[in-house]
């Protein structure tokens, strides 16, 4: 990856309308049957007028948009995220490269926030014991101590439950699987999340794909009622 030149990190830490902390956090766990649990939270510090803009179910959805584009995009279009109205998979250039595929998201919305939840199916990164069980989340929560100040800190956490890496493997290779897996897989997942919430400083949310939640209905295609991808 090539290395960012001064002058654009510069600009855009002066655009930005937000300041992102990455908040230490243990990153992982493991459960006795093997699966891994991993969690990064970042808070979100930004005025009051532009954390109401965009305090609404609608942009619950657009942020899980752009946490599947920013995937893309860090990937130099790589990885690809596939929509159907049944799943969500994440492969590498094409099918049948399937690496991850989770089942339609669930959304949960409160006063005080929201959660957009993937349960994770299957795919070439999850062993075959973890098929069907765990899942992945995004979730954003305001105190309600701040609702009147002029700024406001939200909290962002991303967080995966009960996932089982193919790659650690079983038996007495679990232990030298677990290595290689939380020094490849896992330490990408937590620098590819961390740099997904850092991005979040400029508060550019892409439009949803599928457009669950979106206040107002727009009329549709019938080539928009097909599989949709990441580009």
């Amino acid at each position: 990856m090539r290395s960012r030149h001064p002058r654009r990190v510069l600009e855009r830490r002066r655009r930005a309308l937000a300041r992102v902390t990455i908040l230490p956090v243990p990153s992982s766990g493991y459960a006795p049957d093997g699966g891994i649990s991993t969690r990064q939270v970042a808070e979100v510090t930004l005025p009051r007028s532009e954390l109401e803009r965009i305090w609404s179910p609608e942009y619950l959805e657009r942020l899980a948009r752009t946490y599947w584009h920013f995937l893309s995009r860090i990937s130099l279009g790589l990885l690809r995220v596939l929509y159907t109205k049944s799943s969500r998979e994440v492969v590498l250039a094409a099918r049948p490269l399937v690496l991850l595929r989770f089942r339609a998201p669930r959304y949960e919305i409160e006063s005080d926030g929201g959660t957009v939840t993937w349960p994770i199916d299957d795919g070439l990164l999850v062993a075959r014991s973890g098929r069907a069980r765990g899942y992945l989340c995004l979730s954003v929560k305001r105190p309600a101590s701040q609702r009147d100040a002029a700024e406001i800190t939200a909290t962002v956490t991303s967080e995966v439950v009960s996932f089982y890496p193919a790659i650690a493997g079983w038996g007495w290779f679990a232990r030298v699987g677990r290595w290689i897996y939380n020094q490849t897989q896992l330490r990408v997942h937590v620098i590819v999340t961390h740099a997904f919430l850092r991005s979040l400083a400029n508060l550019e949310l892409q439009r949803s794909v599928v457009g669950a939640l979106t206040r107002a209905a727009r009329p549709r295609s019938p080539a928009a009622s097909r599989d949709r991808a990441e580009r």
